[in-house]
């Protein structure tokens, strides 16, 4: 007897995690569209599209901004992959696991690699960025802007000034914060800056927006060697997104189509707009987690406003509470990693489900999952507080 599998139908969820998000429906529609062959001169003027919309979020003029075939994470692969070769000094700023990630990266690509580090739930001190500058004399400084594993935000313009001062290119991973806080390339002088598509971006993920500079291309330009990687070399994707269309790979096509609407969307509803709608729903979303009386993780002054890490109460399970909230509420949240799991849940509000109704729903079965445990939350404590704070926000017209 031959096994037939069912239809495909997964369950609607609220995806408050850390990514995916919710995609705008609009975004969803794009993924139906007719497929077209990669060299489709249809198909190569939305990727021309692409390059100009990322531009727009990215803020910068940077030629080389384009969109890498793959999560996030291969975005940041191919900046390392495409700069560091066996024996360059590299400086990662590490505090989280995405800092983790670049030290791994670093040393699988030969990298010689030193690390500032501070504690989870803190920041790097760009003090100590420029100490460790002065010692290692890196070929580049890796670090995360947002760090997903704990809710911080890293400020990069005092590392950028000192990179740029020791001739130092500066790596970033804006996997979370592109779209949902400023990312200024050209401003902070960001050599390499690579993204993800199922956060802020509002998409599915599958695509890893990605701009550098003259001097991160002259220097891939100016290797001893070759890249390792085929499939991440920069110095050949390049060419595949320029007019040349050298024959690399076959592009997604549907999520080119989908990363093309959820950055059209963004730039309609315009990038100043979309970073205060991020920081009003995150700043309601904290405000009523206060009021349950809940603690909140992490250097009050660096926390992002779209991934709200809170303490778990004592007596409240981890997966048990999570998945309590999942069936009975079809809201997902996260836990994290490493020293950090088991003891706080990680809230994203990104992209699509930046909103009000989103907040209130998650507080509303945040609540109900507690009290289920034992915890003594008062009765609407939360939702009234977010929604209050999100009104006392609003733009003056």
């Amino acid at each position: 007897m031959t096994w037939t599998p069912s239809d495909l139908n997964p369950p609607t969820r609220l995806l408050c995690g850390t990514g995916p998000s919710n995609p705008d429906p609009r975004v969803l529609r794009a993924l139906s569209a007719p497929v077209l062959g990669q060299f489709d001169p249809d198909f190569t003027a939305i990727m021309t599209d692409v390059m100009e919309l990322e531009r727009v979020v990215f803020r910068t003029a940077n030629p080389r901004t384009y969109a890498v075939s793959g999560t996030g994470r291969a975005g940041m692969e191919a900046a390392v992959a495409s700069l560091v070769e066996p024996g360059d000094p590299v400086l990662v700023g590490n505090c989280g696991r995405f800092g983790d990630l670049f030290v791994e990266l670093a040393t699988r690509y030969g990298g010689d690699v030193r690390q500032v580090t501070a504690e989870w739930g803190r920041v790097i001190d760009p003090e100590h960025i420029e100490a460790a500058v002065k010692r290692a004399r890196p070929k580049i400084a890796a670090i995360v802007h947002g760090e997903t594993s704990t809710g911080m935000w890293q400020p990069l313009e005092e590392i950028s000034r000192v990179c740029r001062a020791h001739e130092v290119l500066l790596v970033v991973d804006a996997v979370v914060t592109l779209g949902g806080v400023p990312v200024e390339v050209d401003a902070w002088h960001l050599d390499v800056c690579s993204a993800g598509t199922q956060k802020c971006v509002g998409c599915p993920s599958g695509m890893a927006p990605i701009s550098y500079n003259e001097l991160a291309e002259k220097a891939m330009a100016g290797r001893r060697s070759r890249v390792i990687s085929n499939y991440l070399d920069l110095t050949q994707l390049q060419r595949y997104w320029s007019p040349e269309r050298l024959n690399h790979h076959t592009l997604p096509t549907s999520m080119t189509y989908a990363l093309r609407e959820a950055l059209r969307l963004i730039v309609e509803e315009g990038l100043d707009a979309r970073i205060l709608r991020h920081h009003r729903v995150g700043t309601a979303l904290k405000a009523g987690l206060a009021a349950m009386g809940l603690q909140l993780f992490g250097d009050p002054n660096h926390r992002l406003p779209m991934i709200t890490a809170v303490l778990l109460p004592e007596g409240v399970p981890d997966e048990a509470g999570r998945m309590r909230l999942l069936s009975e509420f079809g809201v997902e949240v996260a836990t994290s990693f490493g020293p950090l799991r088991g003891r706080i849940w990680r809230i994203g509000t990104m992209g699509y489900n930046a909103q009000l109704s989103t907040v209130l729903t998650v507080l509303n079965g945040l609540e109900h999952t507690l009290r289920s445990f034992g915890v003594k939350v008062p009765y609407g404590s939360g939702v009234e507080a977010a929604r209050q704070t999100y009104l006392a926000s609003a733009p003056r017209v």
